[in-house]
C-alpha cells in the first residue's frame, strides 16, 4: 500500500507540482481516506522527501543500465536524455521550482545527491570519449562536470526560462548539443552531426 501511496504521489507532484497537489488531491486520485495516507506518512513534507528520494532511485538505476550498454560517449548521452525525456511530464508545470521554492531543504538535499550522482557520470563520460579520440585531449574534466550540471540545473530554472518562452524539452536538445559542440573533436563532431540529423529524420 506504501508503494502504491509513493507511486501515485510522485506522478501528481512530478505532472502537476509538489505545492499544487493537497493530500486531499492524493486522497481522492487513489480512492482512499487521507487517514489512510497519514498511516504510512506523517505529513506532506514527509511524503514529499520519500517521493523525490523514490524518483531519484529510479533515475539513477535508469541511467547506470545506459551506461552498461557500453554506447560511445555522444551516443550515450543522447540515450540519457531520450530516457529523461520520458520520465518527463507535463512540460508546462515545474515540479522542481515549487520544490525549490516551498520545501527548500528537500530540494538541496536532492541537489547534492543529483551533484554526486551527476558528476561521476560525466567524469567517466568524457574520460571515454578522450579515449575514443571523440573528446579534446586538452579539457578540464572536473571543470567541465562541474559545468554541465550548472548547466542543468540552470535550464530548469523557470526565472530564466519561462515555460511560457522555452519547452523544457527543446532546452535540453539545445543544451546537449551546446555542451557537445564545446568539446568534441573533429571526428566527434562528426559523429555528433549525424546523430542529430539521424534524430530529426
Amino acid at each position: 500500500m506504501k508503494e502504491k501511496i509513493l507511486e501515485k504521489a510522485t506522478d501528481l507532484f512530478l505532472s502537476l507540482g509538489f505545492k499544487s497537489v493537497t493530500m486531499d488531491d492524493l486522497a481522492n486520485e487513489l480512492g482512499m481516506s487521507k487517514k489512510t495516507i497519514y498511516t504510512y506518512f506523517d505529513n506532506k513534507t514527509k511524503l514529499i522527501e520519500e517521493s523525490t528520494s523514490h524518483l531519484f532511485c529510479n533515475i539513477t538505476k535508469g541511467i547506470n543500465n545506459i551506461c552498461a550498454l557500453n554506447h560511445n560517449p555522444i551516443e550515450e548521452m543522447f540515450e540519457i536524455r531520450k530516457f529523461i525525456i520520458s520520465n518527463l511530464k507535463d512540460e508546462s508545470s515545474s515540479p522542481i521550482y515549487q520544490l525549490q521554492k516551498y520545501y527548500p531543504k528537500i530540494h538541496q538535499s536532492l541537489k547534492k545527491e543529483q551533484f554526486t550522482f551527476m558528476q561521476k557520470c560525466v567524469l567517466a563520460n568524457l574520460d571515454e570519449g578522450i579515449k575514443l579520440g571523440l573528446f579534446r585531449k586538452n579539457l578540464d574534466t572536473e571543470f567541465i562536470s562541474r559545468i554541465y550540471f550548472s548547466g542543468m540545473t540552470a535550464i530548469k530554472d523557470d526565472d530564466f526560462f519561462p515555460p511560457e518562452k522555452f519547452s523544457k524539452i527543446k532546452l535540453m536538445d539545445n543544451y546537449l548539443e551546446y555542451h557537445l559542440r564545446g568539446i568534441v573533436t573533429i571526428k566527434g563532431e562528426k559523429l555528433l552531426t549525424d546523430i542529430i540529423k539521424s534524430n530529426q529524420s
